[in-house]
């Protein structure tokens, strides 16, 4: 199994329906990507949160099925579409447990 974890960090000017959106289209892959086993997000309610604004985990089973998920098109669209545009910062960590 492998952990994909991201960390955002949205921008200031971002309205909340633009953050609301990114979230929204990220939950929708797992319906979309057969490799995704597991999807959760949302938005940080940590105090200690350094500015990052949302996270995101994907577990996948294998490196194979997680770099078949970041190429996969839905996913790039999204990226392209819901997340960059909105970004400041990201952390993306891929462990196995």
């Amino acid at each position: 199994m492998i952990e994909h974890m991201v960390l955002f960090k949205v921008k200031a000017e971002a309205t909340p329906a633009d953050a609301a959106t990114m979230i929204q289209e990220l939950k929708k892959l797992k319906g979309l990507i057969p490799e995704i086993q597991e999807l959760t997000c949302g938005a940080n309610t940590s105090v200690r949160n350094q500015g990052f604004t949302h996270g995101l985990l994907v577990r996948v089973r294998s490196p194979k099925d997680l770099e078949t998920y970041i190429a996969h098109p839905e996913h790039q669209r999204v990226v392209a579409q819901h997340v960059r545009p909105i970004l400041e910062s990201v952390i993306v960590v891929d462990y196995e447990p």
